[in-house]
């Protein structure tokens, strides 16, 4: 290994040679970095001397995090190229509010909140803490995240820690959903979602809650839909007109129902009573699961009657708001 150098440059120092390369090397090239140097300071004002930078290839997410944020509201890109409309298009921020002081006013003016998402910091303030242990308590679903992560859901905002979205409609807690369903009928229903999570179907269900005068409908803070605008338009109004209930737990809110005399009724393509034979007259709650998973065992134990839906063709399974509608249809016309 020691006389490699010497077969690679024979007849000459390895050092002395080097030496005399460098000098070469950087006397021939001296007016070469000279003229890039200027062209480079006289380049300053293009816009694709950027590209010139090597390293820029390799510190694109260092330069990204250092960028203003992307946007504040969807009017800011009204006069952009179509290329940054479509970017936006992938997320409507019309219903969206970021920031420290933006979000506690929205927080003490008692709109509507659909999801709130924060970081750890925003617990250790007592004015949002003592507000955002209320809200979860009234079933808003409460996220922390990551600095990094709500930058994202944001699209790199100056969210300062905190962002929600509000929701289409208020809610009212269960203890007055049942109050209210009992006062209004003898033998009330109200609708349950169990693990829902589409808007469009949450839409259309509450769309054909209303339509057969049910009078509520409850939806669980996780694995469910929100009252999203796109829950709203779906619903076609009829929002406006069913009270809903967003409990933390399903299962302890079922548990609450038994307690005023409501049976829970779950539909389920395994139950073994049609819903057509069903003859109960009682204050009923009707759970709709998913269409992949159904009603979740858990949530099936709480039931007093799993009801089917009998099918004559070939299709195993019925979308869930056609489920539901059907089954309204079924108990409310007895």
């Amino acid at each position: 290994m020691k006389n490699s150098s010497k077969k690679n440059f024979p007849g000459k120092n390895n050092k002395d040679y080097k030496k005399k390369s460098d000098l070469n090397y950087y006397s021939k090239n001296k007016n070469r970095t000279e003229k890039n140097e200027r062209f480079l300071n006289n380049s300053s004002k293009n816009d694709n001397v950027a590209n010139l930078n090597k390293n820029d290839k390799y510190n694109t997410f260092s330069s990204l995090k250092r960028r203003k944020p992307i946007f504040k509201s969807n009017k800011d890109f009204s006069n952009k190229n179509p290329d940054d409309q479509e970017f936006t298009s992938k997320r409507n921020f019309d219903d969206w509010i970021w920031g420290k002081h933006s979000v506690y006013e929205t927080l003490t003016s008692e709109r509507a909140i659909n999801r709130i998402w924060c970081t750890s910091e925003i617990f250790s303030s007592d004015k949002f803490y003592i507000l955002l242990k209320e809200l979860k308590a009234k079933g808003v679903l409460i996220e922390e995240v990551s600095w990094n992560r709500l930058s994202q859901l944001t699209y790199g905002a100056s969210h300062q820690g905190i962002a929600l979205q509000l929701a289409s409609s208020k809610t009212i807690s269960l203890e007055q959903l049942i109050g209210f369903s009992k006062h209004n009928s003898a033998n009330p229903i109200i609708l349950a979602l169990d693990g829902i999570t589409d808007p469009h179907n949450v839409g259309a269900i509450i769309r054909s809650a209303e339509a057969f005068d049910c009078k509520g409908i409850v939806i669980p803070q996780r694995r469910s839909a929100g009252l999203t605008g796109t829950v709203a338009k779906v619903a076609a109004g009829a929002l406006e007109h069913l009270q809903v209930s967003r409990v933390v737990n399903l299962n302890r809110a079922l548990d609450e129902f038994k307690k005023n005399g409501f049976l829970i009724v779950g539909l389920s393509g395994d139950g073994q009573l049609s819903i057509s034979n069903f003859l109960e007259k009682a204050p009923l709650v009707v759970i709709i699961g998913s269409e992949d998973k159904g009603i979740s065992l858990l949530t099936q134990k709480k039931c007093d009657f799993l009801l089917s839906i009998p099918l004559k063709g070939k299709t195993s399974s019925l979308n869930a708001s056609v489920a539901a509608a059907i089954s309204l249809f079924h108990l409310t016309s007895k």
